[in-house]
């Protein structure tokens, strides 16, 4: 490469950098003019935070106080629900225990009451074979007689033999 190509090569590389810089130098001062705009902005906004940051600090610790007083609340409410559920765990329990209790006894009444009128109906059924064989037996005996004598009267009042003629339905069968 000779001088000339090489103090050309330089001579635009030279430019190159110095144009680089003008733009860095243009960006520079568009981002000092932001900076500085932004600052106004801030100054203009800054007296009334610190205006309100009494207020805040004091809606702080007044949220601070009413955190506190909410965790004791809490706190005696959950001991409370705590004591208010063992409570109710245990009349469960005596609820239960008295169920299987009357449970309990209401299946032995029932089976007693059951046996009872097992045993009034044994003592029905005996009652009735009783009127049966001490009532009903004599009486169908007494009738078997009766009916026996009136056959016997009826038989010597007609006198000799009964004719065909006068054959009855049962009498026909042996004829």
């Amino acid at each position: 490469m000779d001088q000339q190509t090489l103090l050309n090569v330089m001579t635009a590389f030279v430019v190159i950098a110095g144009i680089s810089l003008f733009l860095q130098f243009l960006t520079l001062f568009g981002m000092y003019r932001a900076v500085k705009q932004m600052q106004e902005k801030v100054n203009e906004i800054l007296p009334k935070v610190q205006e309100l940051m009494p207020k805040v600090n004091a809606l702080v610790d007044t949220s601070q106080k009413v955190v506190e007083q909410s965790r004791h609340q809490i706190a005696e409410i959950t001991l409370k629900t705590n004591e208010i559920l063992d409570s109710t765990k245990r009349q469960i329990i005596k609820v239960e225990d008295l169920l299987m209790d009357a449970t309990t006894r209401a299946k032995a009444q029932l089976e007693r009451a059951e046996m009872v009128v097992d045993d009034t109906m044994s003592r029905a059924h005996e009652t009735v074979a009783m009127v049966h064989g001490g009532i009903l037996r004599p009486l169908r005996e007494v009738h078997g007689i009766a009916a026996g004598i009136r056959a016997t009267i009826s038989h010597m009042a007609r006198g000799g033999r009964p004719s065909v003629a006068q054959a009855t339905h049962d009498e026909e069968m042996f004829i």
